[in-house]
């Protein structure tokens, strides 16, 4: 799968067939580079993108998510429970516990080793209820009692790199700049809508929560203590300013994210399209397309080297 990051066409040069002209070339690299299929994403208000992708380029809606964000300064009133206990578990321990929560995903990588390994991976952490039978083995969890899994992505470090190393910036890192200035046109917006002008876009850094997965059924306590422990990780990293986090419209934990004034939305779609076809197969594509696409997927894991 190939993917479409930070698509942008200049006012001035708007509605003249730019934009379908970039795609149609981009779609003909990938297939070049042996992608099956083409991803992109657009935020769900941006009716111009999404009449580009669906009624000009063939793409399908892969499913809706919405981004949860927050500035790492939490309410006082919102104070973490003292019965909920939030544990830091090794990377072999999460590759195992992923490798089986996937299962209850409809799309997810094949290479979550990589991306827990990688340096912008802080960890991964266990948020339980403590005298509730928990019990953590290397391969599993046993208990009666509700439980969530995270792991935390720090941007705030790719942005200091970036500062201290402008002129050699290698491939990963000038990937991950792209991806960030791509948060940034979505995240800058919705803090002007808060009024919030002390959270600088510039120097913009953030903490993304990934790999949320819960079971049981007293998940909002969880979910609080989770942005509560996040946010006061995130005040300690120089220019961190938010906490952030993406869930599918499907995943359960989305009804479980802290209500609060101080919480911004961002609702956002994901699109694809089938790029590769069998010159032997005489199924129509559209047909295939059609067939793959059944229905929107709700319960997704999102990359954060693509956020």
């Amino acid at each position: 799968m190939g993917c479409i990051l930070g698509l942008r066409v200049s006012p001035t040069h708007r509605r003249k067939g730019v934009g379908l002209k970039l795609i149609t070339s981009i779609e003909e690299w990938m297939l070049r580079n042996g992608a099956d299929y083409a991803f992109l994403a657009t935020e769900k208000n941006n009716n111009a993108s999404k009449n580009l992708f669906t009624n000009k380029c063939n793409y399908v809606n892969l499913t809706s998510l919405t981004i949860f964000l927050h500035p790492t300064t939490f309410p006082t009133n919102h104070i973490s429970n003292k019965d909920i206990k939030i544990d830091k578990i090794n990377i072999d321990q999460a590759i195992s516990l992923y490798t089986r929560i996937f299962k209850t995903k409809d799309l997810y990588p094949l290479d979550m080793d990589v991306i827990l390994k990688e340096k912008l991976s802080l960890g991964t952490w266990v948020s339980y209820y403590k005298n509730e039978g928990f019990k953590l083995n290397n391969e599993d969890i046993t208990t009666n009692s509700s439980w969530i899994i995270f792991s935390l992505w720090n941007t705030c470090e790719a942005n200091d790199n970036k500062v201290h190393d402008k002129t050699k910036l290698f491939q990963p890192l000038r990937f991950l700049h792209a991806t960030l200035n791509h948060a940034k046109d979505k995240i800058c917006p919705c803090l002007r809508m808060l009024g919030n002008e002390s959270l600088m876009c510039e120097s913009l850094g953030f903490l993304f929560l990934y790999g949320l997965h819960g079971e049981g059924e007293n998940l909002g306590g969880l979910m609080e203590s989770i942005w509560s422990f996040t946010s006061k990780l995130g005040e300690k990293l120089k220019d961190c300013r938010l906490v952030i986090t993406e869930l599918g419209f499907g995943d359960p934990l989305v009804n479980h994210v802290p209500q609060m004034e101080s919480m911004s939305c961002i609702d956002d779609m994901w699109y694809t399209k089938r790029l590769a076809r069998d010159s032997d197969d005489d199924v129509d594509d559209e047909l295939v397309q059609q067939q793959v696409m059944k229905r929107q997927l709700g319960n997704v894991f999102v990359d954060p080297r693509d956020f």
